[in-house]
């Protein structure tokens, strides 16, 4: 455990020590290349003085809401999808044409839909939470064995009991794996919709104001912070999901 910790901080202390030699060789103007000492003072000041905790906030709030919409429309129409072969041949071939779609080419619509306000940001969100749940769920219905079906069917199971007694805890594995990606994607889509859409609190709107303002290290302090809770996001996803495996002993 120990060890590989420390393989994974080797990459970011090697790219701090470059970049303070960076700094210190003047190779950079320290407009466009602000040392680390700076960024950490800008740091400091953001969090005494500034509005972090408003915008940590406001990014999180929106990653979860996006999240539970998207991932619960997405469950949905997976269930659906991997239940039904009427559903899957009529809804399946559309769903497949949708993803083919980037997710921020529906920006323009979105926005024209919903406006760039927060219902536009969580729409996006949650546009981007829906397909890998989409996805996972599909597949881990359609892969539950055939036996456990028929079982099923010899104890003259309803729908209701089939889903609940055979369908979730076979799909389960898959779906944890659906949230997994779901939560990524959320918070990929919270930091888009910040960045394209109207300008409110967020660390995406940072990001846009260190960019208008010329405030280097704001924008790095921005990135750092995205990049520290999406790595956040998927320790915590991916505990989730081992914990999930573990318990269908998977």
């Amino acid at each position: 455990m120990r060890r590989s910790l420390l393989l994974g901080l080797t990459t970011p202390v090697v790219l701090l020590a470059a970049w303070q030699l960076a700094c210190s060789a003047h190779l950079a103007p320290p407009h466009l290349l602000p040392s680390p000492a700076d960024v950490l003072a800008r740091f400091q000041s953001e969090v005494t003085g500034g509005t972090f905790w408003q915008d940590v906030s406001a990014s999180l709030s929106r990653a979860l809401t996006g999240f539970v919409l998207g991932s619960a429309a997405g469950l949905f129409l997976g269930l659906l999808l991997g239940l039904s072969r009427i559903a899957e041949r009529t809804i399946g071939p559309t769903f497949v044409a949708y993803r083919q779609v980037a997710l921020f080419a529906w920006v323009p619509l979105l926005s024209t839909w919903f406006g760039g306000g927060e219902t536009g940001k969580v729409a996006f969100v949650a546009l981007g939470a829906f397909a890998p749940m989409v996805v996972n769920t599909w597949r881990a219905v359609r892969a539950i064995p055939a036996s456990l079906r028929e079982l099923a069917a010899v104890l003259t199971f309803g729908r209701l009991d089939t889903l609940r007694l055979v369908t979730l805890p076979g799909a389960l594995p898959g779906i944890a794996t659906g949230l997994r990606s779901a939560l990524i994607y959320a918070w990929l889509g919270t930091v888009g919709a910040e960045l394209f859409l109207d300008i409110a609190p967020g660390l995406g709107g940072r990001l846009n104001e260190g960019r208008d303002q010329f405030q280097v290290d704001l924008m790095v302090v921005a990135l750092a912070l995205l990049a520290l809770l999406g790595l956040a996001f998927s320790q915590i996803a991916a505990s989730a999901e081992q914990r999930v495996l573990r318990w269908t002993g998977r």
